[in-house]
C-alpha cells in the first residue's frame, strides 16, 4: 500500500543532468515522462528508479544507498538498484525503472522499462514439489510472495485460521483505528493477487495437528493436506485477562481485522475508554482513541511507563506526551473487575467506562509445534536458516526463536517487520538457498505526532545513553549491555535509524561474517 501523493519536483531528468553534479553515491530526485524518478550514481553506474517507496510512499531520496541497494528512511525496506526488485520487507512491490543514457558528460533518463521478473524455476528437480504455509500473518504472506518472486512454480497453499486475507497488522492500532485510513488499506494484497500468482489461500482453515512423518497437515474438518516443505507461521494470540467481566460485549482485544472492525464500531459511539495494559499497542490505541475525542484511561501494572523497554527518560517523555493529549494513567496497579459501565482497580479505584480494551501482551502460538514434537525453547527453536528440529519444516514470525547474529544468544521478537523478513528468508531456504537470517530487528510506533523507530534487540540492557534533545523530539537513545551496543531508539530521525541499522549489522558481520542485503562486505 503506497500513500504517494507528492507532486513532481526537481529537474526534468529526460532533458539531462551533468554528470559533474552527481557525486559517487549521490541521489537526485526529479521526474521523467510525468513520473517521479530517483537518479542514483553508484560504483561508476547510473540507476533510475521510482522516487518513492512502494510500502508507505516515503521519499527514497532521504534514504541510504548501500552497495547497489537503496533503503527506505521510514521503515527500512530495501530495494535492488539494478533491478528495482524487493530485497527486504516491508516493501512488497518492486520499484519501476528507467533506462539511463550517457552522452558527452550528461546523463539522460529515457524510456520506462518493463518490470524485471525472476525466471520461473520450471524444473522442480531438487526443489519441494509442494509448499504448505500454516498461518496467514506477515510471515506466511511474505513467504508465499517470496516463493513466487524467486521463481518457484510449484503449488503453494496458505492456510489461515482468520476470516480475512493477510493484513497490514501495524495499521490496526494506528491509522485505521484513529479513523484516518480506510479499511481497504488493511489487506496486504487483494484476492486477485493470490489468484493471479496461483497462491491457494484458504481462510477459516484451522490446522489442528501435524503428521511430520507422513508430511501432512490435519485440519479441523478432518481433511489432510500433503506437503514436501512446511512453514509454520502461526503467530501469537492475545493473553486473556481472567477477571470478572472480561468477556462482556464492550471488552475488546486487538489482533485481527475482525477485532479491529469491532473496536472501530464500538469507538464510534463510546465516550470513555479504559485500556488495560500500557504496552506499545496499548499506547497506540490510546492515541487513536483520543483522535476520536474519546476520554481515555490507561492502566499499567508497572509503576513507571515503558521503563523496562525504553528507559526512565523516554518512558516519562511518553507519559507526558499522552497526558498533554488528555490521557489519564493509573500505573502500578491492575484491573480486578469489569462491569457494564465501570472498571475496578486493585487499588479500589473505580473508573467509568463504556469501552474497554485489553492489551496485556500476546502468547506465541506454539501448540501445533509442541504436539508435533518439535523442539520448543520459549518459542519454536530454529537455526540460523529458520529450520526447526524436523526435516523440511521451517518456522518464522512471532513463534520463532533463533540465534541472534549480534550476541549469539537465542531471541524471539514479536514485530511485524521481523516476521515478514523471516518469511522471506524461510522461503529462500525452502528453495535450498541456505541464507542465514541476519536481519537486524526493527519496529516503529506512532503516537500522536511522535514517531519512534527501534533498531536491534535491547533486552537485558544495563546502560542507556540519550544523545540529543528528547524534549525537542529529535534524539537517539542507545541501549548497551556490558558495554556492547544492543539497540537504538530514534525519535524523529529517520536517517539516523538507517545508519544505526547499518552499524549494528556491521557489528554482527564482524562477529559472525553474516551479511544481509546491501550490507558492506
Amino acid at each position: 500500500m503506497s500513500t504517494e501523493t507528492s507532486a513532481l519536483s526537481g529537474p526534468d531528468l529526460s532533458l539531462g543532468v551533468p554528470l559533474s553534479t552527481l557525486a559517487e553515491g549521490a541521489m537526485l530526485q526529479g521526474h521523467a515522462g510525468g513520473e517521479a524518478v530517483l537518479l542514483v550514481r553508484r560504483a561508476g553506474r547510473l540507476f533510475a528508479v521510482g522516487a518513492f517507496c512502494t510500502h508507505y510512499g516515503a521519499p527514497l531520496v532521504g534514504g541510504v544507498v548501500v552497495d547497489e541497494t537503496i533503503r527506505c528512511p521510514w521503515h527500512h525496506a530495501c530495494f535492488d538498484l539494478r533491478t528495482g526488485g524487493v530485497l527486504r520487507a516491508p516493501a512488497r512491490d518492486p520499484l519501476p525503472q528507467w533506462r539511463v543514457e550517457e552522452a558527452l558528460g550528461v546523463a539522460y533518463v529515457r524510456e520506462k522499462l518493463g518490470a524485471w521478473t525472476t525466471p520461473v524455476l520450471a524444473d522442480l528437480n531438487g526443489l519441494p514439489a509442494s509448499v504448505v504455509i500454516v498461518g496467514g500473518g506477515g510471515a506466511g504472506n511474505a513467504a508465499a510472495e517470496t516463493l513466487r518472486r524467486e521463481g518457484y512454480a510449484g503449488p503453494i497453499t496458505l492456510l489461515s485460521a482468520d476470516d480475512a486475507l493477510p493484513c497490514d497488522r501495524p495499521n490496526l492500532s494506528k491509522n485505521y483505528l484513529a479513523g484516518t485510513a480506510p479499511e481497504d488499506w488493511l489487506p496486504l494484497r487483494p484476492a486477485e493477487f493470490y489468484r493471479e500468482h496461483e497462491i491457494d489461500v484458504r481462510l477459516n482453515s484451522l490446522v489442528t495437528s501435524l503428521d511430520i512423518a507422513a508430511r501432512q497437515v490435519i485440519l479441523a474438518d478432518g481433511s489432510r493436506l500433503a506437503y514436501e516443505a512446511l512453514l509454520i507461521a502461526t503467530g501469537a494470540t492475545p493473553v486473556h485477562l481472567d477477571i470478572p467481566g472480561s468477556t462482556l460485549a464492550h471488552v475488546h482485544c486487538l489482533r485481527t481485522v475482525a477485532d479491529s472492525r469491532n473496536l472501530v464500531a464500538a469507538a464510534s459511539t463510546a465516550k470513555r475508554a479504559v485500556i488495560i495494559g500500557a504496552s506499545f499497542i496499548g499506547l497506540e490505541v490510546a492515541s487513536s482513541l483520543r483522535a476520536r475525542d474519546i476520554d481515555v484511561h490507561v492502566v499499567g501494572r508497572k509503576p513507571a511507563l515503558m521503563e523496562a523497554v525504553l528507559g526512565p527518560e523516554v518512558g516519562a517523555f511518553l507519559q507526558a506526551l499522552h497526558e498533554r493529549h488528555g490521557v489519564t494513567f493509573h500505573l502500578g496497579t491492575t484491573a480486578t473487575k469489569i462491569d457494564r459501565q465501570q472498571v475496578t482497580l486493585a487499588t479500589g479505584e473505580i473508573i467509568d467506562a463504556d469501552l474497554v480494551v485489553i492489551g496485556i501482551g500476546v502468547r506465541a502460538e506454539t501448540t501445533l509445534a509442541e504436539k508435533a514434537g518439535l523442539t520448543i525453547d520459549r518459542g519454536v527453536s530454529v537455526n540460523e536458516f529458520l529450520e526447526t528440529s524436523a526435516p523440511h519444516v521451517f518456522a518464522a514470525g512471532d513463534i520463532a526463536r533463533w540465534p541472534d547474529p549480534l550476541t549469539g544468544e537465542r531471541i524471539r521478537v514479536e514485530h511485524f517487520v521481523v516476521a515478514e523478513r523471516q518469511g522471506e528468508t524461510a522461503a529462500r531456504n525452502i528453495l535450498g538457498r541456505r541464507e542465514r537470517f541476519a536481519a537486524i530487528p526493527f519496529f516503529w510506533t506512532e503516537q500522536y505526532d511522535v514517531g519512534i523507530a527501534y533498531v536491534g534487540h535491547g533486552a537485558g540492557w544495563d546502560d542507556i545513553e540519550v544523545d540529543g534533545d528528547l524534549q525537542k523530539r529529535k534524539c537517539t537513545v542507545i541501549f548497551r549491555r556490558r558495554g556492547q551496543k544492543l539497540a537504538v531508539a530514534l525519535i524523529h530521525w529517520d536517517l539516523g535509524g538507517l545508519h544505526a541499522e547499518l552499524e549494528v549489522e556491521r557489528a554482527a558481520d564482524r562477529r559472525g561474517g553474516r551479511h544481509s542485503p546491501g550490507a558492506p562486505a
